[in-house]
């Protein structure tokens, strides 16, 4: 039976300030993207969302990220290798304090916006990054786009390596993402989110910006929180990848 993990950026607030529906997200996703302070995230709520998600059987990944509370991490920065692996190690050691205290561990980790796209191409960068998880544990899974710079080097370094796709975000024919400031980046439709979707999980195509069949294998799923009906299109995305026979389970 094909299988695939479902995965969600989740506490992305800050102080009183919330973004996504967390409690009812970890009711449907089997991965939780925890934001780690970065680019969103405190320590209340990294605390809250792990205790929530240990509760759920969800596992917890750290979402690292460029420091970029401002922009919400979506801002491309030039950050010093040395300082990015710092960076990276700093925010996955903070969420594992509250991992453990809830039960649980930090299962995976996965970059967040600008530094998610930045790690694509950018062999220094992605190599930061690397060595930032691996300061942190040399076992974690690292969680990124199919054929990226990031899982290449992760692999070389003996890091297990998970590849992603996304069903609301358009690609370009060379299996990348549209940039999120060009028209039709984000695909808003949710028929369309839900059928491709399905078509990812079973036959790891995908079409393109252009109408292109473009081939995208991945082990896990990600369903933008911070999107409006982000829950109720979780559910739906979920209830038919399990009636087309897809099993829905976590990776790590």
């Amino acid at each position: 039976m094909t299988s695939i993990d479902l995965n969600a950026d989740l506490g992305e607030g800050f102080g009183r300030w919330r973004l996504t529906d967390d409690e009812q997200l970890l009711s449907v996703v089997t991965s939780a993207n925890v934001a780690c302070g970065f680019h969103a995230g405190d320590a209340a709520t990294m605390r809250r969302v792990c205790e929530l998600a240990a509760g759920r059987g969800v596992r917890i990944g750290a979402q690292v990220s460029y420091r970029d509370l401002a922009g919400f991490g979506r801002r491309a920065m030039d950050v010093p290798p040395a300082e990015l692996a710092a960076e990276v190690a700093y925010q996955i050691g903070a969420l594992e304090v509250f991992a453990r205290a809830a039960g649980a561990r930090v299962a995976y980790v996965k970059p967040h916006g600008a530094l998610y796209n930045r790690v694509v191409h950018d062999e220094e960068q992605a190599g930061a990054v690397v060595e930032g998880v691996r300061l942190a544990d040399a076992a974690l899974p690292v969680l990124g786009l199919p054929g990226s710079r990031l899982l290449k080097l992760a692999e070389q370094a003996g890091l297990p390596v998970v590849t992603e796709a996304f069903a609301d975000r358009a690609y370009t024919d060379e299996g990348t993402l549209v940039p999120r400031g060009q028209d039709g980046a984000v695909i808003s439709d949710a028929d369309a989110v839900v059928e491709r979707s399905v078509g990812l999980a079973l036959s790891g195509t995908v079409t393109s910006h252009s109408g292109e069949r473009v081939m995208v294998r991945a082990r896990s799923l990600c369903l933008h929180g911070d999107t409006p009906g982000a829950v109720e299109l979780a559910r739906r995305v979920r209830d038919e990848l399990e009636s087309a026979g897809v099993r829905v389970e976590a990776f790590a």
